[in-house]
């Protein structure tokens, strides 16, 4: 399609385009912002923002529309191309069968935290705020790995312990519009994290309570007692934006999108009914509401997101770039299947509604999907938290057992080789973490050994640097890494 044709995306050219699905069937000026999202990146605008879409789509939720905060430095980019579109976006969902193109609406407003954070408190503590939720990524937390405990000398949390009505990090802002709020007679809205990660509503409970303890008792207390901070599961692939996907939108539908997302047809939702201002009918467009998130949560945390550190990491040290290649490479989809077989699905409880083999067998295909381009550089991203929470928690709970860990500890062995930032062939490999100073030279100064890096408590703590047949496998495979080379350490592995 010739560029001249190109409409970009915007109120105004909003209906121009083809295809039917690219047509919003509500009235946007009518939505008040009831939700207020921290985190604005791929996956939310490709799920959470997806639903709700759907959601307004019936009709009669207009109270629950969505505006987006950027707190980050980083966010600039987003914030100025979502405000050049009105904060329209299009969303393609690829699979084998096609590209399904479809815009999205619910998205209303952008906030960005650095240039006016005083607009950002005061939307939050809006009487029209009931929801704050974030996909602020498994390192927001500010949970100390080792301890499972608040990490109160973080310097976001010194900062902000020290300037709380003038803040920077997600927990400053969260608290600083809430005390607001209590001040003005109004409740607590409610606090619904989005990551992945194991009672993700509870850790954010437990750390944003005890930060909030270091602030104001009385705010804690309050927030205790009227508070919400729903457990969710949340499941979408969803690669990161890159020029071939804008070109594909620009070629394929005529749509001239600075920011489009591109993602698998595949989503779920589960969350926990616990709002302490009402929520959004969620349900009605598929999402599943329970009062117990818990089985979904490790079932997926464990499959899906400990089999991508799996896959990732091996992937790029054999040179490997996308997801979908390392599904095709039979030694790692071997490697896949014994840690989901033999070291998570024996963990698992039953889960209600769902065939495990069947869901570890969809999630082969799903990795497997070559329309998606799941890069393995954004999969293995923020290793220093994902490691602990995708992956240890399965080996803490075999080595209590006295059971299998070997798809584990090469895993760990795996991301230790990676952090020295070449792959077996002597090329550049991307290491995208907030601690990539400390791990990268530790583990460059540890080399086969892996003492250095598994002596860092906050990331292994105490049982793990403390169990031989952890320390055994972590040693055995990292050696063979150095002297023998990833195909050979795989293939050693996988007999």
């Amino acid at each position: 399609m010739s560029t001249k044709t190109l409409q970009p995306l915007n109120n105004t050219t909003l209906g121009r385009f083809a295809p039917a699905d690219t047509r919003l069937t509500y009235d946007r000026k009518a939505l008040r912002h009831g939700i207020v999202h921290i985190g604005v990146g791929g996956f939310h605008r490709g799920h959470q923002a997806v639903y709700l879409d759907d959601l307004l789509g019936l009709g009669g939720s207009t109270e629950w529309g969505l505006c987006g905060i950027g707190l980050l430095p980083q966010d600039r980019r987003m914030y100025e191309t979502t405000v050049s579109q009105d904060c329209l976006y299009t969303v393609v969902e690829r699979s084998s069968a096609g590209d399904v193109p479809r815009i999205i609406g619910s998205m209303t407003g952008y906030l960005f935290a650095p240039d006016d954070p005083e607009a950002v408190l005061e939307k939050m503590a809006s009487p029209d705020c009931r929801i704050v939720s974030m996909t602020i990524t498994e390192g927001g937390y500010y949970v100390n790995s080792g301890t499972g405990q608040f990490d109160a000398v973080h310097p976001d949390i010194v900062r902000d312990l020290a300037n709380p009505h003038k803040p920077a990090c997600v927990f400053g802002f969260l608290a600083e519009a809430l005390d607001r709020r209590r001040q003005r007679g109004l409740g607590p809205f409610t606090v619904m994290s989005c990551d992945n990660m194991q009672n993700n509503g509870d850790v954010m409970k437990k750390m944003f309570l005890a930060f909030v303890t270091l602030r104001d008792p009385s705010l804690a207390s309050w927030l205790g007692e009227k508070g919400a901070f729903p457990n969710t599961m949340v499941d979408r692939i969803t690669p990161a934006t890159t020029d071939a996907h804008r070109a594909m939108v620009h070629e394929a539908f005529g749509i001239d999108d600075a920011w489009p997302v591109v993602c698998e047809p595949f989503r779920q939702w589960v969350i926990e009914d616990h709002f302490c201002a009402g929520r959004p009918a969620w349900e009605k467009v598929g999402a599943q509401i329970t009062d117990n998130v818990l089985p979904y949560e490790k079932m997926k945390i464990r499959l899906l997101n400990a089999s991508h550190q799996a896959l990732c990491y091996i992937g790029m040290l054999l040179g490997y770039q996308y997801a979908h290649q390392t599904m095709q490479d039979a030694r790692i989809q071997k490697l896949v299947r014994i840690m989901m077989d033999q070291e998570v699905t024996p963990l698992l409880a039953k889960v209600p509604g769902i065939d495990l083999e069947e869901y570890k067998n969809s999630l082969i295909e799903r990795f497997g999907n070559p329309a998606i381009m799941d890069q393995l550089s954004r999969i293995g991203t923020e290793g220093s938290a994902r490691i602990p929470k995708f992956v240890l928690l399965s080996v803490l709970d075999q080595v209590a057992l006295g059971g299998p860990l070997k798809a584990g500890a090469f895993t760990v062995a795996a991301w230790f080789r990676y952090l020295t930032g070449k792959d077996d062939a002597g090329k550049d490999m991307p290491i995208i973490d907030p601690m990539k100073d400390e791990i990268t030279a530790r583990a460059k100064r540890g080399g086969s050994d892996p003492t250095e890096m598994l002596s860092m408590h906050e990331l292994f703590g105490d049982i793990l640097p403390a169990s031989p047949a952890f320390v055994g496998e972590v040693t055995r495979a990292l050696k063979s890494f150095y002297e023998q080379g990833s195909v050979a350490t795989l293939e050693a592995w996988i007999r």
